[in-house]
Parts: structure tokens; sequence; C-alpha cells
């Protein structure tokens, strides 16, 4: 398969796929004249790749998790582990995201939005507030 077939078939760019490649996450087999070939194998690295990705888990991460995937002696409580760090994050984000919508609301609601020049959301920006 080329790497247009294999984008087709993965959902994921060219671009992506050869820089999957590039750092060694998957390794296509290589024509006489230096095209790519693609194995099956490398189709569902390549999905596996994407949905970690969609998930949000880090190169790193997936580097770990596809080794993790391949080694048959692997203990799933690794797995777990690399998980549990991730959700970890996932949630420490989502405190930081509501932390910014609380205090945005609030300086929203603090403003009067009408045509003086006082604005409570200018000046908590600008350090005054």
């Amino acid at each position: 398969m080329n790497i247009g077939d294999v984008s087709a078939r993965t959902g994921l760019p060219a671009k992506t796929i050869r820089y999957y490649e590039e750092i060694d996450l998957i390794k296509p087999l290589r024509d006489d004249n230096g095209y790519r070939r693609f194995r099956d194998q490398d189709v569902h690295k390549l999905n596996f790749l994407g949905r970690a990705r969609a998930l949000g888990f880090t190169i790193e991460d997936c580097r770990t998790l596809l080794a993790l995937y391949e080694d048959e002696t692997r203990a799933s409580a690794d797995v777990k582990r690399v998980a549990r760090d991730h959700l970890a994050q996932i949630k420490a984000k989502i405190g930081d995201l509501n932390a910014m919508r609380d205090t945005l609301s609030h300086l929203i609601d603090a403003c009067a939005g009408d045509d003086r020049p006082d604005c409570p959301i200018l000046k908590d920006l600008g350090g005054k507030g």
C-alpha cells in the first residue's frame, strides 16, 4: 500500500504519517525506488496512534503505549498507569478551564457594556483589577 492509500484508510494526513515515520513510531518498508510500502500492521499502528492522539495522549505516551501493545508479556498495570496519568492531566486542564470560565464570567458580569470607557475586563487584563 502507498501513503495515499494508507492516508485514506486511517484518516491521517500523509504529512502526519511521514512525521510518525521520521520519529520512528512506524517503520514502513521501502521499495527499490525508495517509495514507502505499508503493510497491514503499519495501518493498524497508525489507527492505534490516531485514536491515542485523538484522546490527547502525547507522542511519548503513544510511544510507550505502542511498546506495551507490542509486548505480549506486558503488565496491564503499566498500561493503566499511563492512562491514569493522562486522565489526571485532563482533569487538571478541566480545572484550569473552569477557573478561567468563572473569572471571565465574573468580569463580563462586572462590565456595564455601555458607552462609558470604564471596563473591569480591561482593568483586570492590565493588572489593575
